[in-house]
């Protein structure tokens, strides 16, 4: 049955990596529906700037806290009804930058808040990623494949922090019966991205508003399946809502070229920024689009913004915010 969107099945929620771009939102949405919301995050790759405009309100709390030092779980209290733990370096400028941070919080942050949500009886979700399924062989993804991943390659750091991270929600769910589940996230974009954190729209959008080349990487013919992080978040909370474990694909169904974001960017901005073309990373996936038939039988999600309406309203929070780029 899909789950319930009238109301909202939460009193208190703890959101780690809350002040990241995903974070971010997920505690907004969960303070307008009434939840008194926990952030947590160390601010390694997240902003104060995105939470910004909650501090003060009621219900809000900031918590500067690594989830994977030995303390941070007892600094969060709770009660809780709902874990989210979105704590991870998930831009490549970040993981390359911070391999064994971003291992601990796929590792050690994932155990403690394992731990917070069975001491609370807390529904506990994961964010896991489309990363797990490496350079897929099978098109589109499901999540019964098992996926093509170079475990010492250098994006290793990210995917298999991710993959273990699964293991371990697994393993609490089959062998402690935790209320747990995982969400893979396929691209997902939108205000709140940060200017230089490596990944394709923020890189596009900002080089032609500055009027500077767009750099696409190999051909740019890889692709892609855009989600907008409203559509994200929906997905995120129908499946925090059910009692799946999943795991369960939450991303776009729109699958463009890496060529063709960057030359929409180009005619939505009105620049006049050329394309260009750079050496192609190690491990960059070719092929990505999510199967996300179980979402929509599960959860009744889908979604609902059009991938070029997105990326319009992610040039205008640019925008408005050049001055401090």
């Amino acid at each position: 049955m899909p789950a319930a969107k009238s109301s909202v099945p939460w009193r208190r929620a703890v959101v780690t990596g809350g002040a990241g771009f995903i974070g971010s939102h997920l505690c907004e949405r969960l303070l307008d529906s009434g939840v008194e919301v926990d952030c947590v995050d160390n601010l390694l790759s997240g902003s104060r700037g995105n939470t910004a405009h909650l501090e003060g309100r009621p219900g809000f709390r900031f918590v500067e806290c690594d989830v994977s030092a030995p303390d941070c779980a007892e600094t969060l209290t709770g009660p809780y009804d709902l874990v989210l733990h979105f704590a991870c370096c998930a831009s490549p400028a970040d993981y390359l930058r911070f391999p064994l941070e971003t291992l601990d919080a796929g590792s050690l942050g994932t155990r403690a808040l394992l731990g917070v949500a069975e001491r609370d009886g807390a529904r506990f979700l994961l964010a896991s990623t489309s990363e797990v399924y490496g350079d897929p062989l099978v098109h589109p993804q499901r999540e019964d494949y098992w996926g093509n991943v170079n475990p010492v390659g250098p994006r290793s750091v990210y995917d298999e922090s991710k993959r273990f991270s699964e293991a371990l929600v697994t393993a609490h769910v089959r062998t402690l019966g935790t209320d747990a589940g995982i969400v893979r996230l396929f691209n997902t974009y939108g205000p709140r991205m940060r200017t230089h954190d490596g990944r394709a729209v923020p890189t596009f959008v900002c080089q032609a508003l500055a009027g500077e080349p767009l750099t696409v990487a190999g051909d740019g013919l890889q692709t892609r399946s855009l989600c907008y992080v409203d559509d994200t978040v929906d997905g995120v909370l129908s499946m925090a809502a059910s009692r799946s474990a999943g795991p369960v694909n939450i991303g776009g169904t729109d699958e463009v070229t890496v060529g063709d974001i960057a030359r929409r960017v180009v005619e939505l901005t009105g620049s006049a920024s050329p394309v260009e073309f750079v050496d192609r990373p190690v491990d960059d996936p070719q092929r990505r689009r999510p199967d996300t038939t179980l979402a929509r039988e599960l959860l009744g999600w889908e979604p609902k913004v059009p991938w070029e309406e997105g990326i319009k309203q992610t040039i205008a929070y640019f925008a408005a915010s050049r001055p401090g780029l």
